[in-house]
């Protein structure tokens, strides 16, 4: 299992991301997470859903080793496209909250915009969107997230700088909706769930449907065309590089 799951007061489901140390993104926690996202979308008993990750990252992102492997098969394993764990947390009927406890770091990043509403710690973790800046293209499903949770003036910073940030700036940049002390976290977003799944469930679920039907269908109408120019990026020499050397200074950092 790579998702703890634990049912709070008030029909608060805690899901906890648990794939140290960093919780890459792998189709396997995307699976998972989709379940997650089903079976709460199912039980009338929860009311409202919150995301963190354990340790020091909300989440650090893609899995890079299993991005490399895919593109040496010409393959493209990460779409957040209308069939994975992102994409059902995106669209979940019910109030969703992501408690951002550490980095949260492209595609972690993605994921907590992916949520209703984003708390998080005041603390060293560091949050953005530096796919371009690791010669990624963002798959529609992960744009479409972005741009519906962001101004186009936030958005064109936030994904062309492709720069991280401390939690005040990311405050400013509207990838967080509040920052408040680690010690307060659990209890803050907890209070903000109860307080979302206090409202008629019909009317949250038929108002979220609303707000989000235009980037849904263009997420599930992404065309063979549309796929095909991410994957021809994806898998270019250039992004294959700078995707090794990322990989090889994170195993470096780790020895130190």
């Amino acid at each position: 299992m790579v998702i703890d799951i634990r049912d709070e007061a008030g029909g608060v489901r805690v899901l906890t991301l648990n794939r140290p140390p960093a919780h890459a993104i792998n189709p396997e926690l995307l699976d998972e997470l989709s379940r997650c996202c089903d079976e709460a979308a199912r039980d009338d008993a929860v009311r409202a859903v919150v995301v963190s990750g354990s340790g020091k990252f909300f989440s650090g992102g893609l899995d890079l080793k299993e991005i490399t492997a895919a593109m040496a098969s010409s393959r493209h394993a990460f779409s957040f496209g209308g069939a994975d764990g992102v994409f059902a947390l995106w669209t979940l009927p019910k109030p969703t909250v992501a408690m951002v406890n550490g980095h949260a770091i492209a595609g972690g990043c993605i994921l907590a915009l992916a949520c209703d509403v984003r708390i998080a710690a005041d603390g060293p973790g560091k949050i953005g969107l530096n796919e371009v800046a690791i010669g990624l293209a963002f798959p529609v499903g992960a744009f479409e997230i972005a741009r519906l949770a962001l101004t186009n003036r936030q958005a064109r910073r936030v994904l062309l700088e492709a720069g991280t940030y401390p939690p005040a700036t990311a405050l400013e940049l509207g990838l967080v909706d509040e920052v408040v002390s680690s010690e307060r976290l659990e209890q803050v977003c907890l209070e903000r769930a109860r307080q979302l799944g206090s409202h008629s469930c019909a009317a949250y679920a038929h108002t979220k449907r609303a707000l989000q039907r235009e980037a849904v269908e263009r997420v599930r109408g992404e065309t063979t065309t549309q796929l095909k120019e991410l994957t021809d990026i994806w898998t270019s020499k250039e992004a294959a590089a700078v995707l090794m050397a990322q990989i090889a200074g994170m195993g470096g950092r780790r020895n130190k």
